[in-house]
């Protein structure tokens, strides 16, 4: 396990990076108040990974929400809602986000506002979330006219990546989280998009070494701008949004779930047709 540190003061947290760290309880024990915890996840994930965390922790609150982009709505937060109110939990409940960028923008946003905000802890287990949705404390859901416009900034306590949950994840999601990966060498390290140019196969086939390195980089860029600016009010933090903006607008344009959200930012962001060396160094030399 890598523990990297996300550097915002009194609001600080690690980020762990490893293989078989979703049922490792000293990691969520820091977070436990003895007021019991609730655990979000989907119906995909859940089948897979909740007995792990229950098996870490103990008994907890199960919310399982449906899978796709169509959870992050008023509705299915109320169901999030309804589910802690009925199991009275209290504002010394942890909350633990268990799946995709989803699911950790739909539990982060609970955790935001339940009882005028509540602990939570990302457990992502998708590459997308595990480079990015995850790392900054952006928490939000949907609006029909625009995508994350209700949301709150919302730190969590922790972020637990266990790259041994990629071995499950479709092809398809692998593909669109690699090109969130991409982004942020276009965006911030060049050296990295060389380093990826040449291990682009074994993070395909999910080599382990590979993968890691894939993550603890991407994160390590995010986290250093996130300290730096953690509410996007500078220009530093807009270049984590490079591609963002038209790729948003695909999603919304195609209808939401057609398009996952790292296949419209890589269309957006990294096109064939643009001369990626030229484009990298340019965007590397304006933030140097």
């Amino acid at each position: 396990m890598e523990t990297l540190g996300v550097a915002l003061g009194s609001r600080a947290y690690p980020i762990h990076i490893g293989a078989g760290l979703i049922e490792r309880a000293d990691l969520y024990r820091p977070y436990l108040k003895g007021g019991g915890v609730a655990v979000v996840t989907n119906t995909v994930v859940a089948p897979l990974y909740l007995k792990a965390i229950k098996g870490a922790i103990g008994p907890v609150t199960q919310i399982v929400v449906p899978d796709g982009e169509e959870t992050k709505s008023w509705q299915t937060l109320n169901r999030v809602f309804d589910a802690l109110l009925k199991a009275r939990c209290g504002r010394d409940t942890l909350i633990i986000a268990l799946g995709g960028g989803v699911i950790g923008d739909l539990a982060g946003f609970a955790a935001a506002t339940y009882q005028r905000g509540v602990d939570f802890v990302q457990v992502p287990t998708t590459l997308l979330a595990q480079v990015d949705s995850s790392v900054g404390g952006k928490t939000a859901i949907n609006h029909a006219l625009g995508k994350n416009m209700i949301g709150a900034f919302h730190q969590p306590r922790a972020v637990i990546s266990d790259v041994a949950t990629l071995d499950t994840l479709p092809d398809r999601e692998l593909r669109a989280g690699l090109a969130e990966v991409i982004k942020h060498g276009f965006a911030l390290d060049a050296a990295f998009v060389d380093w990826l140019e040449a291990n682009v196969e074994k993070i395909l086939k999910r080599e382990r070494e590979a993968l890691s390195r894939a993550v603890r980089r991407s994160c390590e860029l995010k986290a250093r701008i996130v300290a730096a600016d953690e509410r996007e009010t500078g220009e530093q933090r807009a270049l984590l949004n490079f591609g963002h903006t038209f790729g948003h607008a695909i999603e919304a344009g195609t209808g939401y779930g057609t398009w996952l959200h790292g296949e419209a930012v890589g269309r957006a962001a990294l096109r064939a047709d643009v001369d990626d060396v030229a484009v990298r160094r340019a965007i590397v030399a304006a933030v140097q």
